[in-house]
């Protein structure tokens, strides 16, 4: 038995000086392994190889796992298989919507108004826009979305939580509305 099982075996059964005794012993292997999952990975990755290692480690020696090791090889195995669920955790994380999702950043001057280019009075149209928001408040919300913001029919839609229809059909009214008031 290798002194690398005798320690597993240790491990397992409950040795907590064991572990201690492990990462020594198989460090390098996993940072060979982390590096060749690191080379797999896009540009701009922000887990390091390092925190790859340690957080596999941890995950597989951590007091919640209960789990039997043969032998170093189904070990690495086994850690070699927790950092391929890291970097999903971790890629899942980054595109989640709590973390920004699919956003890029945007240097603020190369953002054009959606109102760019054409000659209106803006004030006028604030004030028109008012005068519709007594009338009809969804009206007015769906211009300033779509007016302001850019958006498309089905983003003001979804946004206001109406059909796509019924945004249309509140569109051709508003900019007829405003039209009139404008003139």
């Amino acid at each position: 038995m290798t002194e690398v099982t005798q320690i597993l075996v240790a491990i397992e059964q409950g040795d907590q000086q064991a572990s201690e005794e492990l990462l020594p012993l198989v460090y390098a292997e996993l940072r060979r392994i982390a590096a060749a999952r690191m080379v797999q990975e896009s540009p701009g990755h922000t887990l390091q190889a390092t925190a790859l290692v340690h957080e596999a480690f941890l995950r597989l020696i951590g007091p919640d796992n209960k789990v039997g090791w043969d032998n170093r090889a189904h070990f690495l195995s086994a850690a070699a298989e927790s950092m391929r669920r890291i970097l999903i955790d971790h890629a899942r994380h980054k595109k989640s919507i709590k973390a920004g999702g699919n956003h890029h950043r945007v240097d603020v001057s190369q953002i054009e108004l959606a109102i760019g280019g054409l000659n209106l009075d803006i004030f006028a149209l604030d004030e028109a826009l008012e005068r519709l928001a007594e009338i009809s408040p969804r009206k007015a919300e769906l211009v300033k979305l779509r007016f302001f913001t850019g958006m498309g029919h089905n983003e003001a839609a979804a946004v206001l939580g109406i059909s796509r229809s019924t945004a249309d059909n509140e569109w051709a009214y508003a900019k007829s509305w405003l039209r009139v008031e404008l003139e």
